[in-house]
């Protein structure tokens, strides 16, 4: 694996914007060699208003439990700067999502972050993307692959990165948007845009969730916007992606087409 690249420090944000409560969601699943990496990486974040929520899927290696070892450590007297919603069924990464998501927005949070645990989205990145949101109003700000200025890791085979342009080809062709990195999965909401949403009808139940939601989203009116990322390869552990998700992926843009209602959403303003 390539060394990963560190990006250049962003500007830091206006004190009042780290102040912004936001949510960074979190699913884990046999995550216990990364959460500690992860973890330390956002909580060293300049962002006052920062929180982290793991959603554990019943892991067998304790990454559950290193979870709330974690939360120990780093919340404080009158400050919870971490929490831990455990699962207790697999049922695929858009179910863990909508989850975690909705508590995010139920206990307050103004923007809800999605990120995985593998090390491949860089956390350096996040002040950017709020500041983003926070001076263009825009719902959805996305950690973009494919714009100008994003790249992927040197560690991904040319197969392999042929095969992500080709996934979020395929997806904005048939759903006719023109979000360069759909697929992705470092994404921030507006709290609005999550409720608007209505994550209990989200029908994804794996990554074709993040086609899904920003799909729905534009439906809906709402304003997305993209940033350019590195995405590294992850640090540890294996791939959670399976046949039956690559397939779900594979017919859910069409599914979504064909019900433009549903699609929608509702638009909360």
């Amino acid at each position: 694996m390539s060394a990963p690249r560190t990006p250049a420090p962003a500007p830091p944000l206006p004190a009042e914007w780290g102040r912004t409560a936001t949510t960074v969601v979190m699913p884990t699943y046999n995550e216990a060699a990364n959460l500690a990496t992860m973890a330390e990486a956002l909580m060293a974040l300049p962002l006052e208003g920062l929180r982290l929520l793991v959603v554990d899927d019943n892991s067998p290696d304790g990454t559950g439990r290193i979870a709330e070892q974690l939360a120990e450590k780093y919340n404080e007297p009158g400050r919870t700067r971490m929490g831990v919603l455990h699962r207790t069924t697999k049922d695929g990464l858009g179910r863990a999502y909508a989850a975690g998501m909705a508590r995010a927005v139920s206990e307050g949070a103004a923007y809800v972050l999605q990120m995985d645990a593998d090390g491949s989205h860089p956390a350096a990145k996040i002040p950017e993307m709020l500041g983003v949101a926070l001076a263009t109003g825009a719902d959805v700000v996305v950690g973009s692959r494919y714009v100008p200025g994003g790249s992927l890791s040197d560690a991904w085979k040319v197969h392999r990165k042929l095969l992500s342009r080709w996934a979020n080809a395929y997806a904005s062709t048939v759903l006719g948007t023109r979000v360069r990195d759909i697929t992705g999965g470092f994404n921030l909401w507006s709290a609005a845009a999550i409720d608007a949403i209505d994550l209990e009808t989200v029908d994804s139940a794996g990554y074709s969730f993040q086609v899904e939601m920003k799909y729905r989203a534009l439906k809906a009116g709402y304003t997305v916007m993209e940033v350019p990322i590195h995405f590294e390869d992850r640090a540890a552990g294996e791939s959670k992606m399976n046949l039956a998700v690559q397939l779900e992926s594979v017919v859910m843009p069409w599914r979504l087409r064909t019900r433009p209602a549903r699609a929608a959403g509702r638009r909360a303003r």
